[in-house]
């Protein structure tokens, strides 16, 4: 399993989104650390779970449900909405 596909799993396991987009864009990195491993992913996410929640505690929980996956992700990108938003 790719990386983007184990964020993904991650993701829809946790948070149950409507709308999950995740884009590998180690490639416009290139000559940075791990952007040859696939380190630089973007995250386009819509939860009903954000609803009442703020953007930072939006990221948090996609921060958390990425724990596992920490040390391969040298950067990430989120975008993080409600449902109906995107």
């Amino acid at each position: 399993m790719s990386l983007r596909d184990a964020i993904e799993q991650k993701l829809r396991a946790s948070l149950a989104p409507s709308d999950l987009i995740v884009t590998d864009d180690s490639s416009q990195h290139a000559g940075h650390a791990e952007a040859g491993n696939g380190g630089h992913y973007s995250v386009v996410i819509a939860a009903e779970r954000f609803r009442g929640q703020s953007l930072l505690e939006r990221h948090r929980l996609v921060y958390e449900a990425l724990a596992p996956l920490r040390q391969d992700i040298h950067a990430l990108a989120i975008r993080a909405l409600l449902p109906g938003d995107l």
